[in-house]
């Protein structure tokens, strides 16, 4: 199976080429802008220390507290380990499985998960408003264009999780310990910050993707970007993958002719983030290196004793 994870992006990629103009797409990586790539990491770099942010005052809130240094360190590992082996949520489960502090491992998966929920909502509003400006603006995809299944499937899968998170807070009794009361605890009792970060985190995503779009030579109007890109990248969360490569590119590859832009502009695009993503998670390498394999009995830490 894990053969199988680490064929099949290529082999995705190697149909998105093919299908498209492959030469072109491989020309504009080869002229990538040294400049704008390394915005796109200077943004890549801020999601990553905002998201171990919102990670930590969502783990807070249900008790398990952490400093700042140890968020921001077990989340790099996290990205590393996500960007580099198949499944895309072995980082995570490492992350909730070290932080339980000695703990019920429920409370730690629940703190991953209801901050990876809220990153998913944030994605989903800005696609909706990215929506929105093109309903009522005069750039609105002309009907011919269509909103084609590439733009409906993302974005029901969007639109679903929010649904799902919505419904989880707004939904009543369930366990003292259970999801209802950990959303409710986590994410609406302190709404404002959760609201703040993840809006934050989706702008600087969205921007990122944009910056490595610039890189390859594509101009990604603000308007189009904000509903594309997240839509874009959902199609990661699609299983039989390592890191989204392969679906990513696809869906760039299908989606960006709805921002007037062609399909190997999106999989140049798309390509470049994803490489410029690998580095940016790098520093979780070196944390990785300098991090024991197991916390001593006790100990309240969730990585390692040099804090």
């Amino acid at each position: 199976m894990s053969a199988l994870r680490l064929l099949l992006p290529l082999v995705l990629i190697g149909i998105c080429l093919w299908l498209s103009d492959g030469r072109d797409a491989l020309q504009r990586l080869s002229d990538l802008s040294p400049g704008w790539a390394l915005a796109t990491l200077v943004l890549l770099n801020a999601v990553t220390l905002l998201s171990a942010l919102r990670w930590r005052r969502t783990a807070g809130a249900l008790g398990l507290a952490m400093s700042r240094g140890s968020a921001v360190r077990e989340y790099y590992m996290a990205q590393f380990v996500n960007q580099t082996l198949p499944g895309g949520v072995l980082g995570d489960a490492a992350r909730a499985a070290r932080s339980r502090q000695n703990g019920p491992m429920s409370r730690a998966a629940q703190a991953v998960v209801l901050e990876r929920a809220a990153g998913q909502a944030g994605m989903a509003v800005v696609a909706l408003s990215g929506a929105g400006v093109l309903l009522v603006g005069a750039s609105r995809p002309a009907p011919d264009a269509g909103l084609s299944a590439t733009l409906w499937v993302p974005g029901a899968v969007l639109a679903a999780l929010l649904g799902a998170l919505l419904l989880l807070l707004a939904s009543r009794g369930g366990r003292e310990n259970g999801w209802r009361a950990a959303a409710r605890k986590a994410l609406l009792g302190q709404w404002p910050a959760q609201v703040a970060l993840s809006l934050a985190i989706a702008v600087l995503t969205v921007a990122a993707f944009v910056t490595a779009a610039r890189a390859s030579g594509s101009l990604l109007p603000a308007g189009e970007a904000a509903l594309v890109v997240p839509l874009i990248l959902t199609a990661m969360l699609l299983p039989a993958s390592v890191a989204g490569w392969g679906w990513r590119e696809g869906a760039a590859a299908a989606l960006f002719p709805l921002a007037g832009l062609s399909a190997e502009a999106g999989l140049a695009a798309s390509i470049a983030y994803g490489l410029i993503s690998l580095l940016s998670a790098l520093p979780g390498a070196f944390f990785l290196r300098r991090t024991p394999r197991a916390t001593p009995e006790g100990a309240t830490g969730i990585a390692s004793p040099h804090d």
